[in-house]
């Protein structure tokens, strides 16, 4: 899969493709279904299909401090695409001054001139250009003027995450944000990831017996609320069932918000400085100060033969 980083990087005899916009934050199940349906499309007509998404966040830019919570990086939005079948990725660095492109002259400068667009997918609430004034209806109006077809796609798909609720990043967002990290798989059709290098803390786990791998996590990255969860520790490419606490390590009178996973039963493992990923599969219990380091011992054991069971086949 190709990986653009402005419309200077598209290669310049690039010919006509299949086009969808969107943050995509997390390639949700609802997301999958755009994307999935402009692969298809572009099979169908022969030529590559591409998504276009934007660095920063849009609302960072138009509203700075406003950056919402990330439910994935951009690699891994592409690795998450390209699992999907698509062919290129665009990244467009969003800028005041991108902000400022009224919807015609996206079209014109992004879909017309450097993807050469013969068809774009999008889903209904699609919003583009200069104070979101572009929708779905002008998008198809201008194809007729410069050759494109659009098809709508309804991604509101649910089920019980949310109570109901239809899928879509902000649920998905909140529901990391609650600790809801089962409900946010079932929106993401996988589970909840951060990722980032192990640091140096301050080794109490290691003092207790319980060696945690330290992570320091990625600018923005949405963090499940405070509390011991079952997951997956991946380092190496080796993925280890994992105790992962998120906090502020109050037993120790602690103010800097951590994440920390033990991989179970492992021995010996050395992983500082390594990038690692994190998956959460289900919230054990919440932050807790215990009245004596006895007291915590006894919970940690607890905790960890609890995520062994939940992470065992």
């Amino acid at each position: 899969m190709q990986r653009w980083r402005g419309l200077e990087d598209i290669p310049e005899d690039w010919g006509r493709s299949v086009v969808t916009i969107g943050s995509y934050d997390g390639v949700h199940r609802g997301h999958q279904l755009i994307i999935g349906r402009a692969v298809e499309k572009a099979r169908a007509l022969g030529v590559p299909s591409v998504v276009v998404t934007f660095d920063p966040h849009p609302s960072e830019v138009v509203r700075p401090g406003s950056h919402p919570p990330l439910l994935a990086p951009h690699h891994r939005r592409a690795e998450l695409m390209a699992e999907l079948g698509v062919d290129a990725v665009l990244i467009l660095p969003f800028t005041l001054e991108f902000s400022k492109l009224s919807p015609a002259d996206f079209i014109v400068k992004v879909l017309v001139d450097k993807l050469h667009a013969c068809a774009v997918i999008e889903g209904p609430n699609f919003r583009f250009g200069h104070r979101a004034a572009g929708n779905v209806a002008f998008l198809t109006e201008l194809g007729a003027t410069y050759d494109y077809e659009v098809e709508v796609v309804d991604l509101f798909v649910s089920g019980e995450a949310g109570g109901g609720e239809p899928f879509s990043s902000t649920l998905t967002r909140r529901l990391v944000a609650e600790g809801d990290v089962t409900g946010a798989a079932e929106i993401l059709g996988r589970p909840h990831r951060v990722e980032g290098v192990v640091v140096r803390g301050a080794q109490r786990g290691r003092e207790l017996g319980f060696p945690t791998a330290n992570v320091e996590t990625l600018p923005h990255t949405a963090i499940p609320a405070d509390g011991v969860y079952a997951g997956w520790l991946t380092a190496n490419g080796e993925r280890m069932p994992a105790a992962i606490s998120v906090g502020t390590n109050p037993q120790f009178d602690g103010t800097e918000r951590t994440v920390e996973a033990y991989a179970i039963d492992r021995v010996g493992l050395d992983l500082y400085g390594l990038h690692v990923t994190v998956d959460f599969l289900a919230f054990v219990r919440g932050q807790q100060k215990f009245d004596s380091i006895d007291a915590l011992l006894v919970a940690m054991a607890e905790d960890v033969k609890r995520c062994r069971e939940l992470t065992s086949p």
